[in-house]
């Protein structure tokens, strides 16, 4: 059995072909005004590389923010949430995970999920874009440091510097104000990473973490947002090697349950 799993988000979108259980193919593209065209784009690059046809694949199933343009446009077959689609895809990957924590482009999420991947309670910070990866690109702009600078800069620091990450705005003016200071780079953006990790922890105990617990979503890439998170927790997270298609794992995999129904 073929089918493919597409997560359409803010900033990116994720296509995944799975072959009974297997990955076969996986492909990104940056969402655009057209999401129709980003998503075609993933699609036709994770076609070829899987090298089928689009007419054999057995069931689409698409989620992130823009899967209800894609059921639209038929696109995909089916629907999924965001929340169905990590768990039923951080189970898949790691049998004993029963939180998940996912910090996409524009919002966090926290789940706790029974070992099937069916959702027992959830949490989603939507407010307020200190608790995304957005705040970090934000950030990298007003320090004038590329985004993949950010990461390993943060783990050259040596002091910690508290910083208030209620609110995206004020957190900028703190960090303007830090620069005016003549704080280092490395500490400012230290203390970026250890603000959002206090807000998205503190979002994941509102759902009450279970062990073991991953972390998906773009920011699994930054290196210095993981320890900064695993600190204000107080263990390690799981962590995928891609953890942005983790979105797109899952539909992949409810989209077999759904063509075998």
């Amino acid at each position: 059995m073929i089918t493919a799993g597409v997560d359409c988000g803010a900033r990116t979108v994720k296509a995944l072909i799975l072959q009974d259980g297997k990955t076969l193919a996986k492909s990104f593209a940056l969402t655009g005004f057209d999401q129709q065209a980003s998503v075609e784009q993933a699609f036709q690059s994770v076609l070829q590389q899987a090298g089928i046809a689009r007419e054999e694949l057995q069931h689409i199933t698409a989620t992130g923010i823009g899967r209800k343009v894609l059921r639209t446009a038929s696109m995909a077959s089916s629907e999924i949430t965001e929340v169905s689609a990590d768990a039923k895809a951080i189970v898949f990957l790691f049998p004993n995970a029963r939180t998940v924590i996912d910090v996409g482009a524009e919002e966090g999420r926290a789940i706790r999920c029974e070992a099937d991947g069916r959702i027992k309670d959830f949490a989603v910070n939507e407010k307020c874009a200190a608790g995304a990866g957005t705040f970090v690109e934000t950030i990298a702009r007003t320090l004038e440091a590329r985004l993949e600078e950010m990461g390993p800069l943060s783990l050259k620091s040596q002091k910690t510097i508290p910083m208030n990450a209620q609110c995206a705005v004020f957190a900028e003016s703190e960090v303007v104000s830090l620069i005016h200071a003549g704080t280092v780079k490395e500490d400012i953006v230290r203390a970026v990473h250890e603000a959002m990790a206090n807000r998205i922890a503190a979002m994941a105990r509102r759902v009450g973490i279970e062990k073991d617990v991953a972390l998906v979503g773009g920011i699994g890439r930054n290196i210095g947002f993981v320890p900064a998170l695993q600190r204000e927790l107080g263990f390690e997270l799981l962590v995928p090697p891609e953890p942005e298609f983790v979105g797109a794992l899952g539909a992949a995999l409810i989209a077999a349950e759904r063509a075998d129904a």
